[in-house]
């Protein structure tokens, strides 16, 4: 963007004829009043002020791996605030309407109360921002809906930055606000959304430097590292932001944002993990045989990592199995229908989570925590089970569902039967005993098709259930009704073809050879020359043998 009004303002001083001087002198022109017969010269200055704010904006990603450039970004700010007065004032003409002024106006103060906001000034950077809203928000009454809706957008920008002046100040309540304003933004993305992450975070910084342990399953734990305090602090907001969330994209949307939190809390661990390789390595103290705080606090963390994929699997399964009873009910054509075995596939990463938690450093001597994951699997896989069955019944695979279905039976009785002291943790799960009388329906359901199915004369009589194994080739003359032709394992040809005998190729025997007897070569070959010394001194003067 400041690439983008770098070559705009170019454009427009070529076409206005408002250059600096030439290519070897600068000649300093200022915007005045006399020379704004046209529009174009308030778009000068608005450029220069929209190049300053978003180069600030482009400092302010990298200042936060480059600490130094903060100040060059409140240099750029400071620019752009000095181009906003110099806009204002030139709106005050007579020559520019009511709506242009107020909209300048709301330009200065915006970019002011940026400016504040940076400074960390909260009362006069909400003053700014409070000035600027309410510019907004008149001149979107005043008119049509299309334009308003750009004003109203302006005003949802400006909220959190009021929201989280407002904190700063005192107003304990604020932070909720900027909770509830995160949970309307729904699953958008986009700078509002990051806008409210980022003040979220920064709230919850400064909340965090109070926070100085952790309970978790009779355990106390020091917490020492600043992100992961952050992030504990603000995990039972982000659970209630989900609990809340209208629709599933929303809540996926958190999900994902929540787990991304936690990894960079894990990472931060693990960092602390490293220099103490023998710690990690012998984490078992001598005395008590508990694992060392930072490990458990590493376990506490991954437990929430895990349990919150659960839940956001959990949340996922329940909504296909939404969609696949409508689909049930009014078998629509078009996009792509959810099958079971989209559900297995959720199962069984619920599944792989569980038994990761299983495994987690200090929680293997724990009976009620084994306990209460067993349960917890016990009921997923009978989840797993009857969704498999499911997926048998499509294809008529009557007797294999069947024995899913009790295994189902089977997996629920000893949920119910190993509860007792554990219902509580199971409240969250989903109720075996709706499982129970649905796979009773089910199973009779499948008996009453397997009954009709068998007694289905038209079943056998169809040309397209014969399946003689010939491939197409050799079944021309023969009209066969073969689904298989439109699938992707179509049998066309035999491939690789089979072997058949040619006739080879002959063989030559000489058998002449063996009777033929060669002239003697002997007087044609040359006798090989004598060595030695001799035969050296005879060479040097030419004797010949």
């Amino acid at each position: 963007f400041r690439g983008y009004c770098s070559r705009r303002l170019r454009r427009l001083r070529k076409t206005l004829n408002f250059k600096m001087g030439n290519r070897h002198k600068f000649t300093g022109k200022k915007v005045t009043e006399e020379i704004l017969s046209d529009n174009r010269y308030l778009l000068l200055i608005l450029m220069d002020a929209e190049r300053a704010w978003s180069y600030a904006m482009q400092l302010k990603q990298e200042a936060n791996t480059e600490p130094r450039k903060r100040f060059h970004l409140l240099s750029r700010l400071r620019k752009a605030v000095k181009h906003a007065e110099e806009l204002e004032r030139l709106c005050e003409s007579n020559r520019v309407d009511a709506k242009t002024k107020l909209e300048a106006q709301a330009y200065m103060a915006y970019l002011t109360g940026m400016l504040r906001f940076e400074h960390q000034e909260w009362k006069a950077a909400m003053e700014a921002f409070n000035k600027c809203k309410t510019i907004y928000e008149k001149l979107a009454n005043a008119f049509t809906e299309e334009q308003a809706v750009l004003y109203n957008q302006r005003v949802e920008e400006i909220s959190p930055n009021i929201r989280y002046c407002a904190y700063n100040i005192g107003d304990q309540s604020a932070m909720n606000e900027l909770m509830q304003m995160r949970l309307r933004s729904g699953g958008t993305e986009g700078l509002l959304a990051e806008k409210l992450e980022a003040l979220i975070t920064q709230t919850r910084a400064k909340q965090a430097a109070t926070m100085s342990e952790v309970e978790w399953r009779g355990r106390t734990v020091p917490v020492k590292i600043d992100k992961v305090r952050i992030f504990l602090l603000g995990l039972a907001d982000n659970e209630a932001a989900i609990a809340q969330a209208e629709n599933e994209e929303t809540k996926e949307r958190l999900f994902e944002s929540l787990l991304s939190e936690c990894r960079d809390a894990i990472q931060a661990v693990r960092e602390e993990l490293k220099p103490d390789q023998k710690q990690r390595e012998h984490s078992l103290e001598n005395d008590s045989g508990k694992v060392s705080n930072i490990q458990y606090l590493h376990s506490y963390l991954t437990y929430i990592k895990l349990s919150t994929a659960i839940k956001r699997n959990e949340s996922m399964a329940k909504s296909l199995q939404k969609a696949l009873l409508q689909q049930q009910r009014s078998d629509e054509d078009g996009k792509r229908t959810p099958r079971p075995q989209d559900l297995i596939r959720l199962y069984d990463i619920i599944l792989q989570n569980l038994v990761e938690l299983t495994q987690l450093p200090g929680l293997e001597e724990d009976k009620n925590f084994q306990k209460e994951i067993g349960l917890k699997t016990l009921v997923y896989k009978a989840y797993r089970c009857f969704f498999i069955a499911q997926s048998y019944v499509l294809v008529k695979k009557w007797s294999e569902a069947l024995v899913l279905y009790e295994r189902v039976l089977k997996y629920a009785r000893e949920v119910q039967s190993g509860a007792g002291a554990h219902r509580n943790s199971l409240k969250e799960l989903p109720d075996v005993q709706d499982l129970i009388t649905q796979v009773n329906a089910e199973k009779y359901s499948l008996q009453a098709a397997a009954i009709l199915d068998a007694n289905d004369p038209h079943e056998s009589e169809s040309p397209s259930q014969v399946k003689d194994g010939k491939p197409l080739s050799e079944r021309f003359e023969t009209f066969c009704l073969d689904p298989s032709l439109v699938s992707k394992q179509v049998n066309l040809v035999h491939f690789p073809p089979g072997f058949q005998p040619i006739p080879c190729k002959p063989l030559f025997f000489d058998l002449a050879l063996n009777h033929v007897a060669f002239p003697p070569l002997e007087d044609k070959v040359e006798q090989k020359a004598k060595s030695g010394l001799t035969g050296y001194i005879k060479g040097i003067f030419g004797f010949k043998s």
